[in-house]
């Protein structure tokens, strides 16, 4: 599956001050990327405020991402949650047109043992009709899938194509590289370790600053899969200050804060999102001139 090689970029849903989707803003965030490097885009994640868009509104999300990207390159769709049913529901539901894969969260506040994961994943896996990209959030669901948990999935379901791994843990990152099936793709969703998981044999990202800075962030993540660490080493430090700061209060807020600096998009969340604070733009407007 080398179309999920590289930078992934998970992006906002950006709204209009009356909190109505700003399509507009949506598309030139699309092209942005498609011009400046992204590998594949993602659609409906958590990034996307996922939780406060209805399912009107997704449809037409997904519908203007995948009409602006025109084939250009390769969409995963956000469907996951922890009612195994409704999941189902939805992928049974969905028009797959431009659709390359998708992004399914693990089950978050329900707490199911590492035996509830594998079934609830298993019967999402036997349910879509394209590859599945698992997605392990430990701080947002309160439970961390363990890696012989994902490494049993993917062994066992041919359509279980990568996992998302976004606990934090270098450890566990390395667990799963060192054990996983070779096709199996260890995709980075901690934009701070990214690097690291790419120079240990990780097969990218799935980043949030990423479209906010997407020609440097792609430079370094190929940089990266070429083994090139010293030259992807220093963007990586160019750019750490902001990357902190964009997870600082809560995101998306803070992503779009950055797009708020670059005049692409308002800063506006949907609650009980609040908007970034001033303290925060402030530090985010003075590190962006400092990156250029």
């Amino acid at each position: 599956m080398t179309k999920f090689l590289g930078t992934g970029v998970a992006l906002v849903t950006p709204f209009k001050s009356d909190l109505s989707v700003d399509y507009d803003a949506l598309a030139a965030i699309v092209n942005y990327n498609i011009e400046n490097g992204t590998n594949y885009l993602v659609v409906s994640g958590t990034t996307g405020e996922s939780v406060t868009v209805t399912k009107e509104e997704k449809k037409k999300i997904t519908k203007s991402v995948i009409e602006t990207n025109k084939g250009r390159l390769p969409i995963v769709l956000g469907i996951g949650g922890n009612n195994t049913m409704a999941v189902v529901d939805e992928i049974k539901s969905t028009d797959f047109s431009g659709i390359d894969a998708i992004l399914s969260v693990s089950p978050y506040y329900s707490k199911p043992t590492q035996e509830g994961l594998y079934q609830h994943f298993k019967v999402i896996a036997e349910a879509s009709p394209v590859p599945v990209i698992l997605y392990n959030v430990p701080g947002r669901t309160s439970k961390n899938m363990l890696p012989e948990t994902t490494l049993r999935l993917a062994r066992d379901f041919e359509n279980i194509i990568a996992v998302k791994e976004a606990g934090n843990n270098v450890a566990q990152y390395l667990e799963l590289l060192k054990d996983k099936p070779e096709d199996f793709l260890i995709i980075s969703g901690d934009d701070d370790l990214a690097l690291g998981v790419v120079l240990a044999g990780g097969a990218g990202v799935i980043s949030v600053i990423g479209q906010a800075l997407p020609k440097q962030f792609c430079h370094m993540i190929q940089l990266g899969l070429q083994g090139k660490a010293k030259e992807a080493y220093e963007i990586h430090y160019k750019l750490m200050d902001v990357t902190g700061y964009i997870f600082e209060e809560n995101n998306p807020a803070g992503i779009k804060a950055v797009f708020e600096a670059l005049g692409m998009a308002r800063d506006t969340v949907r609650l009980p999102l609040v908007p970034a604070t001033d303290g925060l733009k402030s530090k985010i407007r003075k590190t962006l001139k400092e990156i250029g």
